[in-house]
């Protein structure tokens, strides 16, 4: 063994394994440890050399300093404490624990019971206590230097209004892509290829799955599956080792750089909200053997946990130190990884309270006021499975969030369920009944029609039922209404008709997406007719099931994406921060939103209400009280049509300007034409008109 110099007392700040030079400070919180040993390993990680007890405590901080301990050196922790499961205290010495401050772990965690604080085994279940050593079956903590030459990149601060977000998953994304590489990591979305691939497409975001570390379920390893979306993280500074292809921090930077670049922003979607630790009967790898009381919240008898998350438990972030640990991740990664802003998984369970969800609660405020945080950008999943867990459009700005009621109510519409024209002409106009308040802008509704939870689009549109059965749970997992159509036939089919009828009804649902008010949000393979085959939770399947498969992508429906993204940032009305509201505007005296017919009249109440009316028209302007300072255009005028064919009357062009058609998802190849006062719109179609001027067109 070694010898190393005598530790030091130290810095309580900051928390972490922080190298200044010449040797490493440690600090780690724990409110109810009665001791913290550092322990050093070698450089396989397979042989413990040191335990060090940390010297100093100030506050719940426990601290210390060893000269000579430079990035590279191996580490974890063992907090000495009360096994008191009934006081909700499960400390056991014996179990090595992950730095919830690390920069970078060295993989994964082996399932063995040696991981568990409890014997398996034994009757008495999460009471009883396990003396074997978890050291060898657990990833170890690594000390790092984080630092990295940024160059001449800079952050593209693209506003609200002019993002196109991208979901995508690290590894899925670029698997399979024929020139991408190296393959399912994070160098791979940094290649010549995938640059030009995002940046033809026109997204100006590239939100990611879970990227933090994260471990693969025990119950999938059983199955020989894995963890592929990422959902069960296990240190919230550390990307996961999966993703680093040559074992480096600055892989995910040298990422976020190129994508920079490219004028292509980052989004993490981060799981604060639970660990991968699970329930009470779950292993001790991180938080529960630190400080089980702190870290979780429990419930009235303490050896329970709350499970609002449904995954075993939740996040105490009304502990001060919690919530500390949550906020210097975010900083952490915008300043130091670079990233652009955040997707915050099921977030209503940050804003929990002994009450319920609060959009005052304690996380709120402390994002709201931090000044790193004010330039970037913040989207909540605005459920839990909790008591009260739906809160869509109940978050406070400046967090936008993801609108499910757009997806569901697009869908429907697309389908042609019943009495759905109001609800689409909601969902167009950004959802005011949900987000029009608190000066919230019109940019807070993230519109999505297929997110990695549910379907891909192809599968909206080929499957009525889910087809799970590769995730080994009996087809019983993931939703099972998806306001789907199969149109006839479920899957695949060799039906020119059935194939030609389903492409039509993506063609129509992307265009509902990039046509509306509010933020839309595309997934990764839509745009080319990625498939699932029918699996609507592929959380596991880190195959090909899960990867994009790109040798079968739809070119033409690629291109028609481009042009309805190019189409969405050449028109300022369709991405505006104020609501559309039918008010007369001060530079013209015009209303800012019209509803017609397709006879040209206006809509009255019982249109509204008639169950069968298939047809949705609508006329934009730039909205009342836009400044003057805004881009500006004249109008836009769009006609979505579930039904059968029919003429359209368009709505008499002010004097020197005339309509002209410029999308129609009927032809989607047709250049724009000049359009006369009747049309016709096809069946189960968009059409979409600009009011230009005469000379304009004539020129």
């Amino acid at each position: 063994m070694t010898d190393i110099a005598a530790p030091g007392p130290g810095l309580a700040h900051p928390l972490g394994a922080t190298f200044d030079g010449e040797g490493t400070n440690f600090a780690v919180f724990s409110q109810h440890a009665q001791r913290m040993t550092l322990c050093l390993f070698s450089d396989d990680g397979l042989t413990e050399t040191h335990r060090i007890d940390l010297p100093e405590r100030d506050g719940d901080v426990w601290h210390g300093y060893l000269p000579g301990i430079r990035p590279g050196q191996l580490y974890g922790y063992r907090a000495d404490g009360p096994y008191a499961p009934e006081e909700g205290h499960r400390f056991n010495a014996n179990k090595l624990l992950i730095d919830p401050y690390a920069k970078r772990l060295t993989g994964h965690p082996v399932w063995h019971d040696a991981l568990y604080g409890y014997r398996a085994d034994h009757r008495d279940g999460d009471l009883s206590f396990d003396t074997r050593n978890s050291a060898p079956y657990m990833p170890k903590s690594v000390v790092e230097d984080p630092c990295f030459t940024w160059g001449s990149a800079r952050r593209p601060n693209r506003p609200m209004e002019e993002t196109i977000l991208y979901e995508a998953h690290v590894k899925g994304l670029a698997q399979r892509h024929p020139a991408a590489g190296p393959k399912g990591g994070f160098l791979a979305l940094a290649s010549e290829p995938m640059l030009d691939y995002l940046t033809g497409l026109g997204i100006t975001a590239l939100e990611l799955l879970p990227v933090h570390a994260f471990l693969d379920d025990r119950f999938l390893v059983d199955k020989g599956l894995s963890n592929y979306w990422g959902y069960q993280t296990l240190g919230f500074f550390a990307p996961d080792p999966r993703y680093l292809s040559q074992g480096r921090l600055w892989e995910f930077q040298h990422m976020v750089a190129r994508l920079h670049a490219a004028g292509i922003e980052v989004i993490l979607d981060v799981v604060y909200n639970h660990t991968g630790e699970g329930d009470e009967t779950g292993p001790t790898l991180a938080f529960r053997g630190l400080d089980n009381r702190s870290y979780y919240r429990l419930a009235d008898n303490p050896r329970y946990c709350i499970n609002d998350t449904g995954t075993g438990n939740t996040m105490n972030l009304d502990h001060p130190m919690v919530l500390r640990m949550v906020m210097d991740s975010l900083r952490y990664w915008v300043e130091v990884m670079g990233v652009d802003g955040f997707r915050f998984d099921l977030g209503v369970t940050l804003g929990r309270t002994a009450a319920g969800f609060d959009p005052g609660a304690a996380f709120f405020d402390a994002v709201r006021q931090d000044p790193v945080l004010a330039g970037v950008k913040l989207i909540a999943e605005p459920w839990d499975i909790g008591p009260g867990g739906y809160q869509v459009g109940a978050f406070p700005p400046p967090f936008a969030e993801w609108n499910d009621k757009f997806r569901d109510d697009v869908r429907r519409f697309w389908r042609g369920d019943a009495g759905t024209a109001a609800e689409l002409a909601t969902r167009i106009c950004g959802s005011a009944g949900q987000f029009d308040h608190s000066g919230r802008p019109a940019t807070s509704s993230v519109n999505f029609i297929t997110a990695h939870d549910g379907y891909t689009l192809t599968d909206v549109t080929s499957y009525v039922e889910r087809h799970n059965e590769a995730n080994g749970e009996g087809n019983r997992d993931g939703h099972g209404n998806n306001h789907s159509d199969n149109f006839g036939i479920e899957g695949p089919t060799d039906d020119p008709d059935i194939r030609g009828a389903r492409l039509q009804r993506r063609r129509n649902m992307l265009a509902t997406l990039l046509l509306s008010q509010g933020t839309p949000m595309l997934l990764a393979g839509d745009e080319f007719g990625n498939s699932q085959l029918g699996n609507n939770n592929a959380y596991c399947q880190d195959n090909e099931i899960g990867w994009l498969d790109w040798d079968s992508a739809d070119a033409d429906l690629t291109a028609f994406v481009r042009r309805l993204i190019a189409f969405r940032k050449a028109h300022p009305i369709l991405r505006q921060k104020r609501f559309l509201h039918a008010r007369e505007r001060l530079v013209d005296g015009l209303e800012d939103l019209f509803w017609w017919r397709e006879d040209g009249e206006e809509m009255t109440p019982d249109d509204w209400t008639d169950p069968d009316r298939r047809v949705c028209c609508a006329e934009m302007r730039m909205a009342s009280g836009t400044p003057p300072y805004a881009q500006r255009e004249d109008a836009i005028f769009l006609a979505f049509n579930s039904g059968p064919a029919l003429t359209l009357t368009l709505p008499a062009p002010p004097a020197g300007f005339a309509w002209t058609r410029d999308i129609d998802t009927a032809a989607p190849e047709a250049p724009p034409e000049r359009a006369g006062g009747t049309t016709t719109l096809s069946a189960h179609s968009v059409l979409v008109f600009v009011l230009e001027p005469l000379e304009d067109q004539d020129g």
